[in-house]
């Protein structure tokens, strides 16, 4: 059974979910926007600890806080890492009042039928054991849709919900994450498709249980009102998706009840080379921005 003080923060506050969730081939981009080059390290393990340096200047900085950041999705050596000394699980919860996520799919497959499903998960149950003993509330997992192919899509949410009861029953809320690229050419008509099989799958969620959505936000404003109402629904968030962070909050703050879940928006003018003082201003600057967004509708 999920925390039941994180459910009431994570279905009913105001605010926002930072993803913090960049793993293997978005790491590198992810650092060179932050200005850390390919030359100026050599081999996964120290990519990936520029990484976590990154992150934990993240969620130290003072407007990193439940205040306006109700959550954050995290890669799993960030899960596995520490802030100030503590978990990173553990930190987030009780030194700042974020509820923690976990990034649970392996990558993408090829893309068959217009969309590209989760890889095979074969050591699944025991990462989200080991998630639970860490404090993790809840996960998340993407797919991809290129375009409208009804067959891919059906597979692609088939899949998402599948997984979602391996997760639910563990006790965690799954985010289902079906995006839709926004370069996609039938990018309205795949949202259709889309909203209809994600409600039909909505029906076979066990009572009681709840799920959480990520979704491209829509062409059509208010498109996915009907999921965020629906009872088996605790919050749908929205992903950036490639749209500037300017771009992603004005089509978010047109889309009631849904809520921001931002990676690259988020983190898109922080620098290495900034003083902390300068590095935490830019970044409650874009704290601001994002939760303004999320809970201040056109």
């Amino acid at each position: 059974m999920a925390d039941a003080k994180m459910m009431a923060q994570m279905s009913g506050k105001e605010g926002f979910i930072a993803a913090l969730d960049q793993s293997g081939g978005s790491t590198p981009g992810a650092l060179r926007l932050y200005g850390i080059a390919d030359t100026d390290y050599s081999g996964d393990e120290a990519m990936f600890r520029l990484m976590h340096e990154m992150r934990v200047r993240i969620m130290t900085a003072p407007a990193f806080s439940g205040d306006k950041v109700i959550g954050a999705i995290l890669f799993e050596k960030t899960m596995d890492g520490e802030a100030k000394g503590k978990p990173v699980p553990s930190y987030l919860w009780e030194d700042r009042g974020v509820v923690p996520f976990l990034k649970v799919d392996k990558g993408l497959a090829g893309e068959e039928n217009g969309v590209q499903v989760m890889k095979p998960m074969p050591d699944l149950d025991e990462l989200l054991a080991r998630a639970v003993k860490k404090g993790i509330f809840g996960t998340k997992m993407r797919s991809v849709i290129a375009n409208a192919d009804k067959a891919g899509i059906a597979a692609v949410v088939k899949q998402q919900f599948e997984v979602g009861r391996q997760i639910l029953g563990h006790g965690l809320v799954p985010i289902i994450e079906p995006e839709v690229s926004i370069k996609s050419p039938t990018k309205e008509e795949a949202e259709a498709i889309l909203r209809d099989e994600i409600a039909r799958q909505l029906e076979a969620v066990p009572a009681g249980e709840q799920v959480m959505l990520k979704l491209t936000i829509p062409t059509v404003a208010d498109f996915y009102e009907p999921l965020i109402a629906h009872k088996a629904v605790a919050r749908v968030v929205a992903l950036s998706g490639g749209y500037s962070r300017a771009d992603a909050c004005e089509k978010l703050s047109r889309n009631h009840g849904m809520i921001a879940s931002f990676s690259r928006a988020l983190t898109e003018d922080l620098r290495l080379q900034t003083s902390d003082a300068e590095f935490d201003a830019s970044l409650g600057r874009t704290i601001d921005e994002i939760y303004t967004a999320s809970v201040v509708k056109a």
